[in-house]
């Protein structure tokens, strides 16, 4: 499958975008995959999209020294080698990922469009959601997807530790030019209720790229803010 590989900073870290082309794609890429069985019932696309996925996240793997392909777990989310986290998203003919030694998300997706966005804000967002996103400097469309994008890069950070909870299970509180603020409730996770995750955020092309930044507790809480990113070892 042809590819092309380029690294980018980003949020004190380093992202690593595969750009792809699915209609090069042969069945053969997949054989350098360990888990290329677990492949075999997915569909022309998926597959396209799973390698570069894995492509990003192999380069992502040896900036900091490690040579290894991430597997698929239980809940199909990737596998990472003891003592570091990492996350992967794609999106049309790209794939990005990134590593860190705590937990982090990534997502990237499609900006949607008017009729779009309309047609999914009620799935995703809250009529105090919405009124935030409206109050914001954005258009419509672009704020619903980075609520929608930010929400997923959380998901994502807890994949391996947390059941997939909804979209209510997260409110948008604040939104900015660089980065969206998440509370989160109980029905995500008992242990992370009542915290405030934030998600840097900038676009690419017709994109928009979402990274989990930070996490802290409310100011009423008297536990010290407790960060679960950190910055990619140089």
């Amino acid at each position: 499958m042809l590819t092309s590989h380029f690294p980018l900073p980003f949020a004190g870290h380093r992202l690593h975008i595969v750009d792809f082309d699915a209609s090069s794609f042969h069945e053969h890429d997949l054989l350098w995959l360990p888990h290329h069985d677990r492949l075999r019932s997915a569909g022309h696309k998926r597959k396209a999209e799973h390698l570069a996925g894995r492509i990003a996240a192999v380069h992502a793997l040896r900036e900091v020294g490690v040579r290894a392909v991430p597997g698929i777990g239980e809940k199909r989310q990737p596998l990472w080698p003891d003592g570091l986290f990492g996350s992967i998203s794609h999106c049309a003919s790209t794939a990005l990922a990134v590593i860190s030694r705590q937990r982090i998300g990534i997502d990237i997706e499609k900006i949607m469009s008017q009729h779009t966005a309309t047609e999914l804000a009620p799935s995703i967002i809250d009529s105090d959601e919405r009124q935030i996103l409206q109050a914001s400097s954005l258009p419509f469309p672009l704020a619903l997807t980075l609520a929608f994008s930010a929400k997923e890069s959380v998901y994502k950070a807890f994949s391996d530790c947390v059941t997939l909870p909804g979209f209510d299970s997260a409110k948008v509180t604040s939104l900015t030019a660089t980065h969206i603020s998440l509370h989160l409730l109980p029905a995500f996770a008992a242990t992370m209720a009542e915290r405030t995750v934030r998600t840097e955020w900038f676009q690419r092309d017709n994109s928009v790229i979402t990274l989990v930044s930070a996490i802290t507790r409310f100011p009423h809480d008297r536990s010290a803010p407790a960060s679960i990113l950190s910055a990619i070892p140089r």
